[in-house]
C-alpha cells in the first residue's frame, strides 16, 4: 500500500452527487486512496458517513468543526495539510457554482480553499442542466480552468434529473478513473525536458496594410506549450499573431512571417529535445511586397507568389535525436494525406485532423489521427484542446522512450 497515491475527492451539490460512492470503489479498484470534501450541498444528496464508510477516512465538510477554538484552530490546519499531501484534486461532479468559484479564485469554503493551496494535477467532471452547461459564463469558467492546466473530464448526452435530454450529464466513471491516472502519470514527465512548440498562423503581407494568412487561432500550439509546461518542461514557443495569453511558465518569442517563424525554429530547436510545430504556415507570400497601400483606383492587383520557407523539413533537416511533431489539416484523405506527409518531412509523429466543420480552427475542440513513424494510428474522438495536447504528448513522450530503448 505504499505505492497508494491519494485521491483527494471534492463532491459538490448536485444530483449526481449519489454516484460518489461508487466512484470511490471506482478509484479503490485503480489502486488510489481517497480522501473526500463533501460541500455542504453535497451534503443534502449524499451522508458523510456511506463515504467515510467506503474511504475509511473521515470526511472534510467545512474548514471549520463545532467544537471549541482550539480544537476547530487545530482541524482546520490539519484539514489543509491533507488537501497539500494529496496527489491529485478530482472533483465529480463539479457544479457551476464551483467552476465559477475555481475560475474566480473564491475561497469561501473548505474544497475551494483547498484548489487554491493545491499545487498537483486538477481534474474536473462537470454535471449540470443542459442550459447551465451551454451557458456563456460557464464555458468561459471552463476556459479559464483549462488554461491554467485543468483537465476537464466532458459530460455525456442523456437524460437528466431536469427530466430534459441533453449534454450535462455526469461522465462515465470509467472515464473520470482515467483521466486521474492520467493526470497521475503525466505529472512531472517532462522534467529536466525543453520542448519548442510553434502556434498560430502567419501573414505574408501584400502592402503595408494586407496581408495573406489563415483561420488558425493558435489554440492547439498554446494547449500544447501550457501542458508541457504544466508537465515540467522548459517551453520556448514561438507564436504567429495571435491573442492568446501567454501559458504560464513559457518563453514567448513573437513573429508574423514564415520567414520570421522560420529563423525563431532554427535559433532555438538545438535547445529542444521535443519540436512540435503545430503552427498553420502560410505556403505562399508575394515575390514582392508593396511600398505602399494598393489603390483600387489603380486596377486589379497582378499577384505573384512564392512558396515561404518549409519549417517542418527544416527541422527535420536538423532533427537530431530529438521527437519531432507536425500537423496537418486536411479536408479530405485524413489518413491518407497524413500518413503522406508524415513520410515526405520525416517527422515522429504527425497530427491529422480535419478542418472545416465543428472541430479545428478557432474552436475550443479538436478531432483526428496520431499517426507514428514505427506504423501506430491512434483515433482520437472530439475533445477539448487541452486533453488533446496531453494526448499528444504522451504519444511523443513513448516515441521517445522507444527511440532510445
Amino acid at each position: 500500500m505504499g505505492d497508494q497515491r491519494t485521491v483527494l475527492l471534492g463532491v459538490t451539490g448536485g444530483i449526481a452527487a449519489y454516484k460518489s460512492a461508487e466512484l470511490v470503489r471506482a478509484l479503490q479498484a485503480d489502486g488510489h486512496a481517497v480522501q473526500a470534501v463533501l460541500t455542504k450541498a453535497a451534503t443534502k444528496f449524499i451522508t458523510p458517513l456511506t463515504i467515510a464508510s467506503l474511504t475509511g477516512n473521515k470526511v472534510i465538510t467545512d474548514l471549520f468543526d463545532d467544537s471549541s477554538p482550539d480544537e476547530t484552530l487545530h482541524s482546520a490546519i490539519a484539514h489543509i495539510d491533507v488537501a497539500q499531501r494529496a496527489d491529485v484534486l478530482l472533483v465529480a461532479p463539479a457544479t457551476a457554482d464551483m467552476l465559477a468559484k475555481f475560475a474566480l479564485g473564491l475561497a469561501d469554503d473548505f474544497l475551494s480553499t483547498a484548489h487554491l493551496a493545491f499545487r498537483g494535477p486538477l481534474v474536473l467532471a462537470p454535471a449540470m442542466n443542459t442550459n447551465m452547461w451551454e451557458h456563456p459564463a460557464t464555458r468561459e469558467n471552463l476556459a479559464a480552468l483549462r488554461t491554467r492546466g485543468a483537465r476537464i473530464v466532458e459530460p455525456g448526452v442523456g437524460e437528466l434529473a431536469c427530466g430534459t435530454v441533453g449534454s450535462g450529464r455526469l461522465a462515465e466513471l470509467d472515464d473520470i478513473v482515467d483521466a486521474v491516472r492520467s493526470a497521475l502519470n503525466s505529472e512531472g514527465d517532462l522534467r529536466d525536458e525543453c520542448v519548442l512548440v510553434t502556434a498560430g498562423p502567419t501573414r505574408e503581407a501584400l502592402d503595408p496594410v494586407r496581408y495573406i494568412s489563415n483561420r488558425s487561432s493558435g489554440r492547439m500550439g498554446f494547449a500544447l506549450a501550457n501542458e508541457a509546461a504544466r508537465r515540467g518542461a522548459r517551453v520556448i514557443l514561438v507564436a504567429g499573431p495571435v491573442t492568446q495569453p501567454t501559458p504560464p511558465g513559457c518563453e514567448r518569442i513573437d513573429v508574423e512571417s514564415a520567414a520570421e517563424m522560420h529563423r525563431a525554429v532554427l535559433q532555438h530547436l538545438g535547445e529542444a529535445s521535443f519540436a512540435v510545430m503545430a503552427a498553420a504556415v502560410a505556403d505562399y507570400r508575394p515575390e514582392q511586397q508593396a511600398a505602399s497601400k494598393l489603390k483600387k483606383r489603380d486596377g486589379l492587383p497582378k499577384l505573384s507568389l512564392e512558396e515561404t520557407p518549409d519549417i517542418l523539413q527544416s527541422a527535420a533537416a536538423h532533427k537530431g535525436g530529438r521527437v519531432l511533431v507536425g500537423f496537418a489539416a486536411e479536408t479530405d484523405d485524413l489518413e491518407a494525406n497524413g500518413r503522406r506527409k508524415l513520410q515526405s518531412k520525416g517527422c515522429d509523429l504527425m497530427v491529422a485532423n480535419p478542418v472545416g466543420g465543428a472541430t479545428g480552427f478557432d474552436s475550443e475542440l479538436n478531432q483526428g489521427m496520431l499517426l507514428a513513424a514505427d506504423g501506430s494510428t491512434q483515433r482520437l474522438a472530439p475533445m477539448s484542446k487541452a486533453e488533446m495536447a496531453g494526448r499528444i504528448l504522451d504519444e511523443a513522450i513513448r516515441l521517445r522512450k522507444r527511440m532510445a530503448a
